[in-house]
């Protein structure tokens, strides 16, 4: 099944890898252009500048601008977020009742990506739900956790360094509120690449901590300073460590597939690059080493490597298809197998990345390939990030790394939707997830004169999933209002007509009952 993507050409390639476009052909690799899926995130993990939010108002609303990939608002022109557009491929690409209703994601803006960066909930048509534009430091790995009991949405915060994060974890409520916040211990940070709130409310989080090691078997010094990656478990209300692991104890940085650089204080050597943590359902650990190609069972409390997936010392005999480069994001799918998101770029090791399910015989040591999921007709390969995530009914959704898409597959492997960020932009991770949000400030309202008669009144709620409906209120002053008009939401803003020039109007926004939930601040027509 051949999917164009929005026009874009059939193969995507990463300029670090140190191609030249004709070796690209020459490889029969499409070079890509402006005008299609462009080459997003060649260089690592950076952070762009913050863009000024556009001034003007549209014409309509939620309408992307073609030339520059930014969708406006009349009622929030404060929001600049890039456009989004989704393909759903044939009659599998339809939603069911068991899909989660939401796409979770953070576009960077980088390296040259449109509109503000920052935290973004998405429904399954598209259309934006909530949009919290990053503000004097960088936001990643935005996903639904469950805190004492409750839904709540977690992100790190903080400061990109060369390829990893120094800053915090914030975990918000339903209300978009910050209820927490979980820093790093033993005088270390935060990293950006993985938060895990487990089961008994604590904290799981990547850092990254320079080390001084000997570092010639890698063609460094023998005292030199490399990257361990630490996995800290932290009682989120005290902040107290409860547990600490650090790869150099265990891993030898002989392990690492990466070209030995750096090795020095100003430069340490990312020998490990801890990129993922997830709670197996034994309660042990799986984590994951970009820069050594492999995959760790770790015991609690002992920090005892149980096992070790790929790379170099593999304790599985690696079956047919079973072998993953600089892989991201391996969680448990039951007991004996594994989802992985394997980039295979950077160097190139492999054709195109994949979403793969591994299982694993641990009576016979081998792994053994379930299935492997890869783009039809448009060759796919990520130099990082990247993420993959088994849905209920077994439909797979798959983050392209540092390309600008993300695609939903069947169970059997059948491609049913693309995701397609602007050209130049990239998030991190997409991941999809119930969630009910009800924010605590105001509905915003804007009104203009309709060409046709009358007024078009904006109503939008930035996060709100339980609006059933807008009722639009007009008068001649600012009280003593009266209604105007109604109609059900459509989108992140809806446009109502109403036979009224007002000129000052308001909107209440209504549940499914009919009970109020907000109104909006009184605004006077605009031309």
């Amino acid at each position: 099944m051949r999917s164009d993507l929005h026009g874009a050409v059939e193969v995507l390639q990463v300029e670090q890898q140190g191609l030249t476009r004709r070796e690209m052909l020459g490889r029969g690799i499409a070079v890509i252009g402006a005008g299609g899926l462009t080459m997003a995130g060649l260089t690592g993990y950076a952070w762009p500048t913050d863009k000024a939010a556009a001034a003007t108002l549209p014409a309509s609303p939620a309408a992307p601008d073609a030339a520059s990939g930014v969708r406006h608002f009349v009622s929030r022109p404060d929001l600049t977020p890039p456009a989004l557009t989704l393909t759903h491929h044939g009659p599998a690409g339809t939603s069911t009742a068991g899909d989660p209703p939401f796409f979770i994601l953070t576009p960077s803006g980088f390296p040259s990506g449109p509109g503000t960066p920052g935290l973004m909930i998405l429904d399954r048509a598209g259309g934006l739900v909530w949009y919290s534009p990053d503000s004097g430091m960088a936001r990643l790995d935005l996903k639904v956790q469950t805190y004492r009991g409750k839904p709540v949405l977690t992100w790190w915060e903080g400061q990109i360094l060369a390829g990893y994060g120094h800053g915090r974890m914030v975990i918000a409520d339903t209300s978009y509120r910050t209820i927490a916040t979980v820093n790093a211990g033993h005088g270390l940070s935060a990293d950006l690449h993985e938060f895990v709130i487990s089961p008994q409310n604590t904290a799981l989080i990547t850092i990254y901590k320079p080390v001084t090691t000997n570092l010639s078997g890698v063609g460094g010094p023998a005292r030199g300073v490399a990257l361990s990656g630490v996995v800290q478990e932290i009682d989120i209300p005290s902040g107290r460590v409860l547990f600490e692991w650090s790869s150099i104890d265990h891993v030898p940085v002989t392990h690492t597939v990466v070209p030995f650089s750096g090795g020095t204080a100003a430069q340490p050597f990312d020998y490990f690059h801890i990129n993922s943590i997830a709670i197996a359902p034994d309660g042990t650990l799986i984590l994951s080493g970009r820069n050594t190609s492999a995959i760790y069972k770790v015991a609690r409390p002992s920090g005892k490597v149980v096992w070790q997936l790929g790379g170099k010392g593999s304790s599985f005999q690696m079956g047919p298809g079973t072998t993953f480069w600089f892989q991201h994001h391996a969680l448990p799918q039951g007991a004996n197998t594994l989802s992985i998101f394997d980039d295979g770029g950077a160097p190139p090791k492999e054709p195109q990345s994949r979403g793969i399910l591994v299982n694993l015989n641990t009576s016979t040591m081998r792994a053994t390939l379930q299935r492997s999921y890869i783009h039809p007709g448009t060759r796919l390969l990520a130099s990082f990030e990247g993420s993959m995530q088994v849905l209920p009914g077994g439909r797979v959704l798959v983050s392209w790394g540092n390309l600008p898409v993300f695609s939903e597959f069947t169970a059997n492997g059948t491609l049913i939707l693309d995701g397609q960020l602007p050209a130049g932009d990239q998030s991190y991770r997409v991941l999809s997830a119930a969630w009910t949000g009800q924010p605590t400030d105001q509905p915003a309202a804007a009104a203009r004169v309709s060409p046709t008669g009358g007024s078009v009144v904006y109503a939008s709620w930035n996060g709100s999933t339980v609006v059933h409906s807008w009722t639009v209120l007009a008068g001649k002053a600012p009280t003593g209002l009266a209604q105007a008009g109604s109609q059900s939401p459509h989108g992140f803003e809806t446009a109502i007509t109403v036979n009224s020039m007002g000129p000052y109007f308001a909107v209440i926004a209504t549940d499914a009952g009919g009970r109020e939930l907000g109104r909006s601040a009184t605004v006077r027509l605009g031309m």
